[in-house]
């Protein structure tokens, strides 16, 4: 059983990638900007990010009493690639 194919496995990476591109496109265009309010591309971001929470939950808590050792592999890598898109954040201290 590939739980890679399970729509809560792929769907928080998709987020986390999707978080990422929303940065780095921002970056791009506008370069590092300390703003008093955020923008939209800051509040997509976090929408994001924590839109993912509620479906990694439901992903743990049915696949890893069935399947621990595949689970935790599809957790990792969606610790990962959550930890991917936080990490340009936290070295441009945004």
């Amino acid at each position: 059983m590939n739980l890679l194919k399970r729509p809560s496995a792929w769907i928080p990476m998709a987020m986390s990638l999707t978080a990422l591109g929303v940065l780095l496109t921002f970056l791009a265009l506008f370069g590092v900007v300390h703003e008093e309010d955020e923008g939209v591309a800051a509040h997509l971001f976090q929408i994001l990010m924590g839109g993912q929470v509620p479906i990694i939950a439901f992903f743990a808590l049915t696949w890893l009493p069935r399947a621990p050792k595949q689970a935790l592999q599809v957790l990792g890598l969606q610790l990962l690639t959550g930890l991917a898109a936080l990490l340009p954040v936290y070295l441009l201290e945004m």
